[in-house]
């Protein structure tokens, strides 16, 4: 993946001579943010394929429901299947096929899998397409199965026409129909045209699920091999005829702009460089490779604008992260109601122990390998190919069309496979680099690849809110809680990217975790204070989960302590009323080999504890121990346990490798990472200031799947929440000291 070797040379039609426009307003910017049973796209909203199989005068479908919107059958029976999500790592892909393939009665491996353009027909939840909030598989389980059964349906009528028999005589046999009494075979590739003319049919049975081939079994992943052999194609690796390249600087303080560049002349004589420009917040140098462009860029010497007074979008020169977390701290607003049960008042008045303690986590980065990157082409007749890494096609196609002034009809979205998703492929204004390869391929008149080094990804990735929540607990004569009172205060990226959509005056992704826990306390209060982050905000894998399962979870077990219970008892004594979530602490509990806190004595000499959680996050159920010692200071986690119940699976094999690396993520949060600003920058510009989790630091973990059969849940996020808390709790049990504020590594820890 270098400038020298381009993986892809695709068509440029010719670009409509433009004049050049070397400076773009802030405001623009911003307010932007063959016989084949073949889905139309050649259409907007695919229109062609809906007047060629429905006629002219047809009712646009239900999305989700067009066969042809999905599938193109090819002449072997192989199957290219048009996905309505990104591929990024979790496995969706590979999934999909053998959702499909289990109905379609075809071998998932025999799948080409690629996302989707923007179109109504994958708009398959609730009128929202979406990758995200491991929500994908669930979502669209059902849909898929009917998808593949309708499809088979269509193509056995289509074989009994041909063959002039029963369709009730006819059977499939992977990606072959079959007539026994004849011993006669039609493969589907050789159906497809006379299946395409039929109308689909809604009352399809679906397969008994007892008779499953593919569905809950370990499929190899579809992409395994390209991954494997390096031809797995992400953004990074586009390349188009006539491409330029750019590098960008941006400000050094966000809501800043170029004021003045004292050596342009110079960078422009620099040997490829093909133009400077100015951009809302930065500055971009046009060359022939990537590295001309970069080393121009590191050249330039700009003169920025003065920070401006603090507020969304403007970070003053002042503000810092210890200064926004001391705002969080000391707010005194009453707080919105977002849960609350019984009567806590009463219950606090007449406690026999009132216990308090607060809890933060601090702003994190996403911290990706995958470079952020687009590549911007204008073709002859004004319309705009982008390829960008995204986790929602139709909203990016929406902006990337004001921002070019088209009509979203005009705008082609390609989604390559994402290097991993952590909730940062969203639309997050000044964090995304595709507004700047519009611009520049309109002031060029060529097409331009916008790469952002590793400093500026640092420098303007959106973060995970920094947060904080204080607790107040009532406890009992018999040392049981009676009431919990919580406070989450903040700002999360739901209520700031998705406010308007979602209308509530509680912003979910700063409760969640703290919400609708599964404990039998009968008396519980939840407020949220909204104080608003001047600094661009993000989700991040598992979004509010990720800090507040943290902050509950451990608190749980200060609790426990309060009431001189162990903390596994008192969650199995709380979860009374929940069969579900006993019999996951106890599979987690069995999968350890039992359950001790300690500290106790280990085969290699070293004193270790053992802490234990459980998080309800993304519709899935997980309880998590983690087993923990120190080393010159540090906690060392040697085992994670997990448990999830995702009520069923798809493919166990991914459901696993999700879980392990959410851990691994989980783990490096609550060791190692944070993102400090000073002076209103960040701190942070390279791996070299912001460590991750390495090998040596790495534990083994171990996963045990529960299908409960309930509803099924996400896999992708669920596997992280319940890590922070299992460790803090085990570094308690370990040294006697509870870590209230994250990650780890900032408090120098001792042993007992």
């Amino acid at each position: 993946m270098n400038d020298l070797t381009p993986l892809h040379r695709l068509g440029l039609g010719a670009r409509p001579t433009r004049e050049p426009v070397k400076n773009f307003s802030r405001r623009g910017f911003l307010g932007i943010a063959s016989g084949a049973l073949l889905l139309g796209i050649d259409l907007p909203g695919g229109a062609a394929a809906q007047t060629r199989a429905e006629g002219p005068a047809a009712v646009a479908p239900k999305p989700g429901t067009r066969v042809a919107a999905f599938l193109e059958i090819r002449p072997d029976s192989s199957v290219r299947l048009l996905s309505p999500f990104v591929e990024g790592g979790q496995g969706i892909n590979t999934g999909l096929a053998q959702t499909i393939g289990e109905e379609l009665d075809l071998d998932p491996a025999r799948f080409a899998v690629e996302c989707a353009p923007p179109g109504p027909d994958y708009a398959v939840v609730n009128g929202l397409r979406m990758t995200g909030g491991s929500f994908s598989t669930r979502s669209s389980f059902e849909a898929m199965r009917r998808l593949g059964a309708t499809a088979r349906e269509m193509l056995l009528r289509a074989a009994a026409a041909r063959l002039a028999v029963a369709q009730d005589s006819l059977t499939t046999e992977d990606g072959r129909v079959v007539h026994a009494a004849t011993g006669r075979t039609l493969g589907y590739g050789e159906l497809a045209q006379a299946a395409l003319a039929l109308q689909p049919r809604d009352d399809v049975p679906l397969r008994d699920a007892k008779s499953f081939r593919w569905i809950g079994r370990p499929v190899a992943r579809l992409d395994m091999r390209d991954k494997a052999t390096g031809r797995a194609t992400y953004a990074i690796d586009i390349r188009v005829e006539g491409m330029l390249h750019a590098a960008v600087t941006h400000a050094p303080h966000l809501g800043t702009e170029p004021q003045v560049i004292a050596n342009e002349a110079a960078v422009r004589a620099m040997p490829g460089i093909h133009s400077v420009h100015r951009l809302p917040g930065a500055v971009a140098v046009v060359a022939d490779s990537w590295w001309r462009a970069r080393k121009g860029a590191e050249a330039l010497q700009v003169t920025w604008t003065a920070p401006a007074p603090e507020g969304i979008a403007t970070v003053s020169q002042s503000f810092s992260s210890s200064a926004m977390l001391a705002e969080l701290k000391g707010s005194t607003e009453p707080g919105i109601p977002a849960e609350q049960e019984g009567d806590p008042a009463a219950a606090f008045a007449g406690a026999a122990k009132v216990i308090e303690a607060e809890y933060d986590a601090p702003y994190l980065a996403h911290a990706q390998l995958e470079p952020p990157s687009a590549v911007a082409r204008f073709t002859a007749d004004g319309s705009l190919d982008l390829w960008l890494p995204n986790q929602m096609p139709e909203l990016f196609q929406q902006i990337a069309a004001k921002t070019a002034g088209l009509e979203p009809e005009q705008v082609r979205i390609h989604s390559p496979m994402l290097g991993g998703f952590f909730g940062r492929h969203f639309a997050y204004g000044p964090a995304n680099p595709f507004p700047q390869a519009i611009l520049l391929a309109q002031a060029t008149g060529r097409p331009v690849r916008v790469l952002w080094s590793r400093e500026e990804e640092f420098g303007m990735d959106a973060v995970r809110p920094l947060s904080f929540a204080r607790f107040k607990a009532a406890l009992g004569a018999d040392g049981m809680p009676v009431a919990l009172h919580t406070v989450a205060v903040g700002e999360g990226p739901i209520g700031r990217w998705f406010g308007a959509l979602f209308k509530s005056p509680v912003d979910s992704s700063v409760v969640e975790g703290l919400d609708k826990k599964p404990y039998a306390i009968p008396n519980r209060r939840l407020d949220y204070v909204k104080v608003p982050h001047p600094v661009t905000i993000a989700f991040w894998r598992s979004v509010g989960h990720s800090m507040n399962d943290y902050f509950y979870e451990s608190f749980l077990d200060e609790v426990a302590a309060a009431g001189d219970k162990d903390p596994f008892a008192l969650r199995m004594a709380l979860l009374k009323d929940s069969p579900r979530h006993r019999t996951l602490l106890k599979a987690v509990a069995d999968l350890a080999g039992g359950w001790r806190r300690g500290p106790f004595a280990a085969e290699d000499g070293t004193s270790r504890a053992r802490g234990v959680s459980m998080a309800s996050p993304f519709g899935s159920e997980t309880a998590t121990i983690a087993e923990v010692s120190l080393k010159d200071g540090e906690a060392r986690v040697h085992d994670l346990w997990i448990a999830i119940d995702p009520g069923s699976v798809v493919n166990p094999a991914i459901v696993k490798r999700q879980v392990e690396s959410a851990a691994a993520l989980g783990l490096s949060s609550t060791l190692l990472e944070q993102v400090v600003y000073e002076n209103g920058q960040r701190q942070a510009k390279n791996f070299d200031a912001y460590p991750i989790l390495d090998r040596e630091r790495m534990p083994r973990v171990h996963v045990t799947i529960v299908e409960s059969g309930a509803p099924m849940g996400g896999i992708g996020e669920p596997g992280l929440p319940g890590v922070p808390p299992a460790v803090v709790n085990a570094v308690a049990a370990l040294t006697g000291r509870r870590v209230r504020s994250l990650p780890l590594a900032k408090t120098p820890l001792s042993g007992v």
